[in-house]
């Protein structure tokens, strides 16, 4: 009876030593079944090696220097990009002056006729009245005082050594040729004319020719202000 139970406790202990103990088999099957245990990686020879034909590094580009410019010419000139900076600050007062000097010419030529006299000679002028007169003086002296404001600023404006002047900057001041004059002479004639006017006589001699200069210039003014501003420039003779 001893014995019996003694082997029935021996075999109840090795029952329990199993269980306690992991399976091998079981543990296998486990880490094959398990996904996130990450694999082992495998090398192949070419992720080892480069390949033999493969450039090791990008092409240097070519410097200023290879192509032929020496290093006075490519580095910066503060006295020309001064003179540069106040050509282009003048060039654009001249431009401003310029459109705002074709108001007040225009406008003493629709008031000239106003400003002829009808009377004869030796009496005294009613028509046009004083204020007619006046108003048409003020309207050519305002015109002669901002043209040639508008004149300075383009001819003091620095000049760029070595450029040269094509297209419509030439036919700019190719017309200048025609309105310089006529503005010149304009006021002179005018004056003439109203001195006439107020003595009572009727406009003779030079002083006769001041409108058909005013109309000259004027024209002359507006096409040299339409020759650097108009926005289509067709040129057939390029195509």
């Amino acid at each position: 009876m001893k014995l019996r139970t003694a082997k029935f406790a021996l075999a109840a202990g090795v029952l329990y030593l199993s269980c306690l103990l992991p399976n091998p088999l079981h543990a296998q099957a486990s880490s094959s079944s398990n996904p996130q245990q990450p694999a082992a990686k495998e090398t192949t020879p070419q992720s080892q090696t480069e390949l033999p034909n493969a450039p090791t590094a990008a092409p240097a580009e070519p410097s200023l220097s290879d192509l032929g410019f020496s290093q006075q010419q490519t580095q910066a000139n503060p006295k020309l990009q001064a003179m540069l900076n106040k050509r282009t600050e003048m060039l654009k007062i001249h431009q401003r002056l310029g459109l705002i000097t074709a108001a007040p010419m225009f406008a003493a030529l629709i008031t000239g006729p106003m400003a002829k006299a009808k009377g004869k000679n030796g009496e005294p002028v009613k028509l046009p009245t004083t204020a007619n007169l006046d108003f048409h003086a003020a309207l050519g002296s305002a015109t002669t005082a901002l043209y040639f404001s508008t004149a300075y600023f383009a001819i003091r404006a620095p000049k760029v050594p070595g450029t040269h002047k094509h297209g419509a900057i030439r036919v700019h001041e190719a017309l200048a040729f025609i309105h310089v004059p006529g503005m010149i002479l304009t006021p002179i004639l005018g004056a003439m004319a109203l001195k006439q006017e107020q003595d009572g006589e009727k406009v003779h001699g030079i002083a006769s020719a001041h409108g058909a200069v005013a109309v000259t210039t004027a024209m002359a003014y507006g096409a040299s202000i339409i020759a650097v501003s108009w926005p289509i420039h067709l040129k057939f003779w390029e195509r």
